[in-house]
């Protein structure tokens, strides 16, 4: 059974940075896309950034230039780098993947706090 296994998660202040690493375990297929995807209170889930083959990386529009997502899809595994964090980012922090070679995947979530 494939997972998705998130980290790196927390509490930062304003400015800072975190970098968020999800791996799916139990696969030996590549993923088709992996990314990750937020929802913050009473809104609703939105794009942060995702890989796509054959089409490359998408961002959402309010963390182009501060995001980078990274990795190595074909082994199942993204990072996503976070700088200059706004209390706007606050918000539940999702891995997604898809595969040819099964169902759409999200993780468990990490929860992501940019406060003073």
């Amino acid at each position: 059974q494939v997972q998705l296994v998130e980290s790196g998660g927390g509490l930062v202040q304003p400015g800072g940075s975190l970098r968020l690493s999800c791996v799916a375990s139990g696969s030996i297929y590549g993923a088709s896309a992996m990314g990750w995807y937020r929802q913050a209170p009473g809104k609703q889930r939105e794009l942060v950034a995702r890989f796509t083959l054959g089409t490359g990386t998408d961002y959402g529009d309010s963390v182009k230039d501060r995001f980078t997502i990274s990795g190595d899809i074909a082994k199942n595994w993204v990072y996503l780098q976070m700088n200059s964090l706004k209390p706007e980012d606050t918000a539940v922090h999702y891995c997604n993947r898809r595969s040819a070679y099964g169902p759409e995947l999200w993780g468990q979530g990490t929860q992501v706090t940019v406060s003073s």
